[in-house]
């Protein structure tokens, strides 16, 4: 089974893809599943020794780019031995600029041998503002907390002011991505980020080509809700880029970090601790530079329920990273699970000036008649609602201590 996933980019594709591979490779089908990623920068045909046999892949530390024509990406993917899952941007066809009749041959290749889904957003201004800050970050994806600090804290500390021209111009690329792919593709699934995201582990496992046999959930792969691990998998990135103002919170800082902080921070070439590191006088200087800046420049204030979370949640979060690189690293998938970047409430604490933006995103649908007009009030509605989804998996832990505690 091959599955193909539409996007215009910022709406969760790669977070589903690399989701449905892993459960798909723990189902198991009758040929191992890999990865692609994005099938419009490229592929290369290598002997894989874990599957013992040749497979697809992408390039390794090169910059993809466009180095192949649509006709090659076809006629690799039909000498694969494999199944695979993959997307393709609507902006990347774009970019391409391909002969319309090589455009028409891929589509049609794909429409024949993919199940295809189509990711989309009813909340569109909360896509654009997703790319506005792309804008500044230059970064779609990220996925070890130390990626996130490195690439978001200034952002976070100082803010941004966006431009109108560019929050229009990605609700006008959204249009046409709509356009595109109810013209050119037979979707069979639709991933409405904005409800869908809530609960990806069943969008997943009720797909088609997944129900029946035994549901192999996260819990049963790696003995760890999803909820839970991917709550750690967003909070421990997240805790040094804010300072949060609650009564029951404790602050820490990474001056003086504990062995659990230094493991939350740490990049795979530091020491195994921070004990270690204050002994050894041969840490590379750059490292060691990159160590003291991290630390100085991220106290850190957490609420005691998170980290008391973190901390009963961290092993088996650790366990399931290290299974995960595996497979990357094993050529099942191109990169780990991607980290979310912003919630909505933490969109507009980044954006100074967020309610002009919610001006001159309502003037764009009262003249183009597509997508939902909003108020400041709706916005602060729908911020609380998922906040309160996010935080979910923690009032649940902290409640099931308190029952093991009674008992």
């Amino acid at each position: 089974m091959n599955i193909l996933i539409l996007t215009p980019d910022r709406v969760g594709s790669t977070l589903l893809q690399r989701l449905l591979t892993i459960y798909m490779l723990r189902k198991g089908f009758d040929k191992p599943v890999i990865n692609l990623h994005e099938l419009s920068n490229g592929l290369i045909k290598y002997y894989n020794s874990t599957v013992n046999r040749e497979v697809l892949g992408k390039p390794r530390g090169v910059d993809w780019g466009y180095f192949q024509k649509l006709p090659e990406v076809v006629e690799l993917l039909k000498s694969s031995d494999h199944y695979w899952t993959s997307r393709l941007a609507h902006y990347h066809l774009v970019n391409r600029k391909d002969d319309i009749n090589d455009q028409l041959k891929f589509y049609e290749f794909l429409n024949k041998n993919c199940f295809v889904i189509s990711c989309r957003r009813e909340n569109i201004f909360e896509y654009a503002l997703s790319w506005a800050i792309n804008a500044h970050s230059k970064v779609l994806n990220v996925y070890t907390p130390k990626e996130k600090i490195e690439n978001f804290y200034n952002l976070y500390k100082n803010g941004i002011t966006i431009t109108k021209e560019n929050l229009i111009s990605h609700l006008e690329k959204y249009k046409k991505y709509i356009e595109w792919s109810d013209t050119y593709f037979n979707v069979q699934s639709y991933f409405n980020y904005d409800t869908d995201v809530q609960n990806i582990e069943n969008y997943i496992l009720n797909l088609d080509f997944m129900t029946g046999g035994v549901d192999n959930k996260w819990n049963d792969m790696f003995d760890q809700s999803f909820e839970d691990w991917n709550a750690c998998h967003r909070l421990l990135s997240n805790l040094p880029l804010h300072s949060n103002k609650t009564d029951n919170e404790f602050t820490y800082y990474l001056n003086y970090p504990s062995q659990a902080k230094w493991d939350f921070s740490k990049g795979t070439d530091w020491p195994d601790s921070n004990i270690e590191f204050e002994k050894n006088t041969s840490v590379i200087p750059d490292i060691k530079t990159e160590i003291l800046d991290l630390f100085k420049r991220t106290s850190v204030s957490v609420t005691t329920d998170q980290y008391n979370f973190l901390q009963q949640q961290y092993p088996a979060y650790k366990n399931t990273i290290e299974q995960i690189d595996t497979m990357v690293a094993n050529g099942f998938m191109v990169t780990s699970v991607p980290i979310k970047l912003q919630s909505l409430r933490e969109k507009k604490e980044i954006i100074k000036n967020f309610n002009e933006a919610i001006n001159w995103y309502n003037e764009w649908v009262n003249l183009n008649q597509f997508g939902q007009p909003y108020t400041a009030d709706e916005l602060t509605l729908l911020e609380n609602f998922e906040e309160k989804r996010l935080t979910t998996p923690i009032d649940r832990s902290i409640f099931q201590n308190k029952l093991t505690k009674l008992n």
